[in-house]
């Protein structure tokens, strides 16, 4: 069995979970999101884009409802014990085996939780769950349950996001020294790829993003590659990836002597990043960070320019997002607590002047200031 955490670790992680559904008075939770099975059990798969969903029940024990190119992966890298195959064929619903699952664990008539919103829930699952479960039971809408136990971290999952920020700095040292005048974009992103994989690092939950020219302000990643010119902007976001932990980093990196405007988006994204470290904190909100980034940005007169949250928090997560639900944005009452990972950033965009400015990495709570866990300045960086 290759599992990543100990089994106090996870014991400790359904004993929480089970509080939880107690003060929610669920019977059994239906977990459809990959990381929530994951922080869970350890179980760990792609197989979540397609129909499998882990019947949790009140008093902890699990049962796995998945394909059968996964029983032997759950088999392998998970705490779970109790694992039914629904069989691929021709019109097939598994929602009734899921029904039929639940009648088997006493469920009939129970409140049931079910996690709605995750990527392993497409619009078609949702409908062929709820049509099996109208009558069955009472079913509530419970997509956030794990995902806000998953907020503060515990000592192993914080050595783990700091062994990422560790593959986030190693893939920028990679990168850094390839950027110049007729530098391929192919080769600064396999060099921040590689340095992350060859240092037992794992493919990142979405794709790092890189542009330049033009392109420098995009903030998601596209197809096609160019080289850069004399005088050049290239920004680029990845993460540093450590059994599925992540530790976003995000540059904008320039080549030839920067422009004035760009000396003057960078000094307002470095003063946006000192007034959200003096927030990051308890007793403030995750709205109140999104406010000390925007009251800087709005008086410099880059309100056009500037995006509508700066960042969120950070974890394992599967595809097709590193992102966690919890973002910086405008009155996000989330208060901010110790053992927290979260990623902030400053995006700057003037597609009026073609100019991109962007810095931002991965910061741990504490009671008191934050920790950047990134070795790498915040410098402009001109090449």
């Amino acid at each position: 069995m290759a599992l990543h955490f100990s089994e106090a670790e996870f014991s400790a992680r359904r004993t929480r979970l089970m509080a939880r559904m107690a003060e929610e008075k669920l019977d059994a939770l239906l977990l459809f999101a990959q990381e929530s099975m994951y922080w869970l059990t350890g179980y760990d798969s792609f197989g979540y884009c397609f129909f499998q969903t882990l019947v949790v029940k009140a008093d902890g024990s699990a049962t796995l409802l998945t394909r059968t190119p996964d029983l032997r992966q759950a088999k392998q890298t998970s705490t779970i014990d109790n694992i039914v195959v629904w069989v691929d064929r021709l019109n097939a619903d598994p929602a009734v085996d899921l029904r039929n699952l639940l009648s088997d664990l006493d469920l009939l008539g129970m409140r049931l939780g079910v996690e709605y919103d995750t990527h392993g829930m497409t619009g078609r699952v949702a409908r062929l769950v709820d049509n099996q479960l109208t009558n069955f039971c009472e079913a509530v809408d419970a997509s956030y349950l794990v995902s806000n136990l998953r907020l503060v971290k515990s000592p192993a999952e914080i050595a783990k996001v700091k062994g990422a920020a560790e593959l986030a700095d190693l893939a920028f040292d990679a990168a850094l020294p390839l950027i110049g005048p007729e530098a391929d974009e192919a080769e600064i992103l396999a060099a921040l790829q590689s340095a992350v994989l060859a240092g037992g690092g794992d493919y990142p939950a979405n794709p790092f993003v890189i542009g330049s020219s033009a392109d420098a302000l995009l903030c998601r990643y596209k197809s096609g590659r160019r080289k850069l010119s004399p005088a050049d902007q290239i920004t680029l976001e990845w993460a540093g990836v450590s059994a599925h932990y992540h530790a976003p980093m995000l540059r904008t990196v320039l080549v030839g002597e920067p422009s004035p405007r760009h000396r003057e988006l960078y000094a307002a994204a470095l003063e946006g990043m000192h007034a959200v470290e003096h927030v990051l904190r308890p007793g403030h909100s995750f709205g109140d960070v999104f406010d000390a980034h925007a009251k800087v940005m709005d008086e410099r007169g880059l309100t056009r320019h500037r995006f509508n949250a700066c960042g969120y928090s950070v974890g394992a997560r599967f595809a097709p997002s590193w992102m966690e639900h919890q973002m910086f944005h405008a009155g996000n009452p989330l208060e901010i607590a110790p053992d927290m990972t979260l990623f902030v950033h400053m995006i700057i965009m003037d597609s009026d002047r073609e100019a991109a400015m962007t810095i931002g990495h991965t910061y741990l709570t504490t009671e008191t200031a934050p920790r950047a866990l990134s070795r790498h300045p915040l410098d402009l960086i001109s090449v």
